[in-house]
């Protein structure tokens, strides 16, 4: 990089570049949908048999291929406005020092330096002549910054300290612009991909790679740009991105896909690129890392005598392994058997009708964290949001996304053609033992305000003008969290159904923030956790009782159930759903009439 270079450098030649790669990526992020939701998901409705088998296979790589090719375009894209403006920087330094030289009747030579014309006081009867001087180039130390005053005041001509301090504004100008160079040189060479047709893991990672790289060089960049509100509402969150012009959108979306997945208010399908793209190279680099662990030793157990009896003890090979492996390993394990569920869900797609699959949330750490819907909430006239109880995490995703696949079913059955849209909502740290953990309620307190900002932000993102009508379904410690909800918050909610409850900490049903008569209840026979709960877990003193949903004082409607134990409320039969299930698909379709009451 030199003077010349950065004099005829156009920014605009490399934002025109950027455009280029955001308009195809943006392309072939439709082209994925298109894949994903109009062609797979028309096979699974309309055939079955080895050639349907075959050919989803094949779109369903194709599909991963177009989205590969959306996520690094992107990256792209943002690399280049980066460049471009890390590089315009540097530019309007040198012009500004270029300016102010020609002001002061200095001239700019094409190598840097600097020329000085004549002036000062005479000595010896001659005016101090001019001459050339040339910049530093970059930072100097706090010495050297004096010596150059020290050495600009003491010359007799006053042009001589001028036009050194022009001459340094020029080299700290092209020596920026020779780092930005630098900088941004090997992020863009490392935007490439095998020259195959296969999205591997290994690609995967890569791309997770090229984002962090892109960041790191972008921070001045990704600084420039509009932030999105601390701790702002759904509402200041979707302010935020509306105000956002395509190219801050895609920095955003490129560089911190997280961040964006995570806020409340922004529209559904936004929060699920932003998620798809976190999920598939998370899911990659498990798979990657867990295929890199030793499998766990065959021979774990061992008998030993201990006393007059033999004992059962793990062999000491196995002991080594699980003391090296063994927490990464079943962390990982637990990890991707969740993904796999989750994935197992984006490919079933049009199978029996069922709608797109929406990815409004999600992270592996922890228990981690998934939020799910069946249909876009942000066009359903009827939504029904799941909050799944004690020992749900990522690792057992499965059942309660079927959950809401099954509700989902129901209520569009009953829906008289008006979109539905079921979401499983684990968006909290749920208690992982019935005995250790589910009887405190903080649980509930700590994930009940995230929940209130979901709901606020389904509010917010919203595209129909007459709203949509929501219900709030919690099951076991599910509903405390709901309760807990109510009762520090607004809950954004029509309709409130309970399952198995244990309490939901408040006394009575119109404290749950929902019209008069809209509470729902289900308890099952041979269901024990609301008896729990009238021994005081998660319920509301009266007196010196315990107040359930399933008590009559509480003022909740009791729906008839036809199944029984915990678990059951969503089942299915072969000739069709049960009771259970059904009497929570009408609330949800709002045919209240014909729910069955006890």
């Amino acid at each position: 990089m030199d003077l010349a270079t950065l004099r005829t450098f156009k920014p605009a030649s490399f934002e025109d570049a950027a455009d280029g790669y955001r308009a195809a990526g943006e392309m072939a992020g439709k082209a994925k949908d298109s894949v994903d939701i109009r062609i797979a998901s028309g096979i699974r409705a309309r055939l079955d048999g080895e050639a349907a088998t075959a050919a989803l296979a094949e779109l369903k790589e194709l599909a991963e291929n177009f989205h590969y090719a959306q996520t690094e375009c992107a990256l792209v894209s943002t690399a280049l406005n980066g460049f471009a403006h890390d590089m315009a920087a540097a530019k309007r330094k040198l012009e500004a020092a270029e300016a102010d030289a020609r002001a002061a009747g200095c001239t700019v030579h094409p190598d840097g330096s600097v020329g000085y014309p004549a002036g000062g006081q005479e000595v010896d009867g001659k005016v101090p002549e001019g001459g050339t001087v040339r910049g530093s180039g970059g930072p100097t130390s706090p010495l050297a910054d004096a010596l150059y005053r020290q050495a600009a005041n003491a010359h007799p001509n006053p042009n001589y300290g001028k036009a050194l301090e022009f001459a340094n504004r020029v080299a700290d100008a092209v020596k920026e612009a020779a780092d930005a160079d630098a900088k941004w040189a090997p992020k863009l060479r490392a935007l490439k991909a095998d020259d195959d047709l296969t999205v591997s893991d290994r690609d995967w990672t890569d791309a997770q790679s090229d984002t962090s790289g892109v960041h790191d060089a972008g921070k001045g960049y990704l600084d420039s740009l509009p932030h999105p509100p601390k701790d702002g509402s759904p509402k200041d969150n979707a302010a935020w991105w509306d105000g956002l012009t395509p190219e801050e959108r895609t920095a955003w979306l490129s560089l911190e896909p997280a961040a964006v997945g995570r806020l409340d208010g922004l529209p559904s399908a936004v929060r699920d690129d932003a998620n798809r793209v976190v999920f598939d190279e998370r899911y990659a680099q498990y798979r990657l890392e867990l295929a890199s662990i030793p499998k766990p030793p065959a021979n774990e157990w061992t008998w030993i005598v201990a006393g007059r009896y033999p004992a059962k003890v793990h062999t000491d090979e196995w002991m080594e392994w699980h003391r090296q492996y063994g927490d990464r390993y079943e962390q990982l394990t637990k990890s991707l058997k969740g993904m796999d569920s989750i994935q197992k869900r984006f490919d079933q797609t049009g199978r029996e009708g069922l709608p797109e699959a929406y990815l409004l949330g999600f992270s592996s750490e922890g228990n981690g964290r998934a939020i799910i819907a069946n249909g876009n909430p942000d066009t359903a006239d009827h939504q029904a949001v799941y909050v799944p109880g004690t020992t749900s995490n990522l690792s057992n995703i499965d059942g309660n996304i079927n959950r809401m696949v099954s509700m989902w079913r129901v209520a569009d059955s009953e829906a008289d053609g008006k979109a539905v849209s079921t979401i499983t909502w684990l968006g909290y740290d749920a208690p992982q033992d019935i005995y250790k953990d589910a009887p405190f309620r903080h649980y509930a307190d700590d994930g009940a305000p995230a929940f209130n900002r979901f709901l606020d932000g389904l509010e917010q993102s919203h595209a129909g003008g007459s709203g949509t009508h929501r219900t709030v379904i919690g099951h076991s410690y599910g509903t405390t969290l709901v309760g807990s909800a109510a009762d520090h918050g607004t809950l954004n909610a029509d309709d409130v159904i309970t399952a198995g409850s244990p309490g939901v900490t408040v006394a009575k049903a119109e404290d749950l923030d929902v019209p008069k008569g809209h509470v729902w209840n289900q308890e099952a026979a041979g269901d024990i956790v609301p008896d729990i709960g009238r021994w005081g877990h998660g319920g509301h003193t009266r007196g010196s009782y315990w107040v359930i949903p399933s008590d009559e004082w509480f003022g909740a409607n009791q729906m008839t159930t036809d199944t029984e134990g915990h678990s059951g409320y969503w089942d299915e039969r072969a000739e069709g759903p049960s009771q259970s299930l059904r009497n929570q698909g009408l609330v949800v379709a709002g045919k209240y009439d014909d729910v069955k009451l006890k």
